[in-house]
């Protein structure tokens, strides 16, 4: 059985260039950067290498490029570490929406046991975020905003040019998770205007187990992890180097085929829409028809299961919207925000394609889903 894989949104395969930067650093390269040798200095420079290409993608500087393990480290630096810099002993205040990522909504609610305060304010329907709800929600002691730049379920592109300006205004500091943004569409963190972004490896044809964090020049940080200084001190722990080469890598591949991979992953989802909403009525799909990722479809098959529909279809790899359980549905926080009903939500699933994804296979999944759609009903 040959798998269909639409599920770029949760991981994505390293592409062959990336594998191919990597190597050499799982085996001949294995010096610690910190050395003082040849086999340090080698290590030394990739991962300087690998932090130029990723700069120039997200048009940084370099030395505003801090290496992490994950993207779920690079939000948790961001959120701890402005809390216990800025606003030490639990004293300030933090703005996150509602339909965040748990890499964010897990931090700040550990943070809000310790005794900060949180805000969360809502979305539409489309899941887009009003920059006016942002400003309401700012006290003179907010520490920081966390709004991601674009929603891992329905693609959600947040007007997050517009939320900076309003936090730079108020002189406070603003974070965007930018996880699922990259190599998706143009992220170039001058023009959004913040201080903090989030990048994570495995969403960008990277390896899993490596992240960034975007920090403003100026921008001080409290580590979260402790120890010799690494990362301009704001990450300790000899840098993983085959990974962060992987990284840099992965960068440099989108910055030179962006356009063309932006248009063609749009024809791939609008091809797999019209075919899907040609057979079956009552299709529906979540999210703004053009503030919206270009490979993301959350689609919302009627009078069925998600979970039963994907397990017609085997071949198939995709996500649903909700679980159902013993006869309830627990719909996701995005679902929930953007105001769907239990019985919409219990249909829901995401379909998100890639670099590899190919027409046939569009073609396939879409007679597959129509299939499955029909046994269920």
């Amino acid at each position: 059985m040959r798998l269909i894989y639409l599920d770029y949104n949760a991981t994505t395969p390293i592409a062959p260039a990336v594998q191919e930067a990597m190597a050499p650093f799982l085996t001949e390269h294995y010096g610690n950067p910190s050395s003082d040798h040849a086999l340090g200095r080698a290590c030394y420079e990739a991962v300087e290498d690998a932090r130029g290409r990723l700069a120039q993608l997200l048009g940084a500087d370099d030395d505003e490029i801090v290496f992490t393990s994950s993207g779920t480290e690079s939000n948790n630096l961001a959120l701890k570490g402005v809390a216990f810099r800025h606003a030490p002993g639990g004293g300030g205040h933090f703005v996150i929406s509602a339909i965040e990522h748990p890499a964010i909504v897990q931090p700040v609610a550990f943070l809000e046991r310790l005794g900060y305060d949180v805000t969360v304010v809502g979305c539409d329907a489309r899941g887009l975020i009003d920059p006016a709800e942002v400003q309401s929600a700012l006290r003179s002691d907010t520490a920081l905003v966390s709004i991601m730049h674009a929603n891992n379920e329905i693609g959600a592109v947040e007007p997050i040019r517009e939320i900076a300006e309003i936090c730079r205004d108020r002189g406070v500091l603003f974070h965007t998770d930018a996880a699922q943004s990259i190599g998706k569409t143009v992220v170039r963190v001058k023009d959004l205007g913040v201080d903090m972004l989030t990048v994570a490896g495995h969403k960008i044809y990277a390896p899993k187990g490596v992240g960034a964090l975007y920090v403003r020049r100026g921008v001080d940080l409290e580590p979260v992890l402790h120890g010799a200084g690494h990362e301009r001190g704001f990450r300790a722990g000899t840098e993983n180097v085959p990974y962060i080469v992987g990284l840099g890598r992965a960068a440099a591949v989108i910055e030179e085929h962006l356009n063309e991979a932006v248009d063609r992953l749009a024809m791939l989802r609008d091809r797999l829409w019209t075919r899907l909403a040609a057979a079956i009525d009552g299709l529906s799909f979540n999210g703004d028809v053009a503030a919206r990722l270009p490979n993301t479809l959350s689609a919302n098959f009627p009078d069925v299961n998600g979970a039963e529909l994907l397990g017609r279809c085997p071949e198939l790899c995709a996500s649903t919207g909700a679980a159902c359980h013993a006869g309830t549905t627990q719909m996701s926080a995005t679902l929930e925000a953007i105001g769907i009903s239990p019985d919409v939500a219990r249909g829901t699933v995401r379909l998100s394609v890639g670099w590899y994804t190919r027409e046939d296979e569009i073609d396939q999944a879409a007679e597959l889903l129509i299939a499955g759609w029909e046994g269920l009903r």
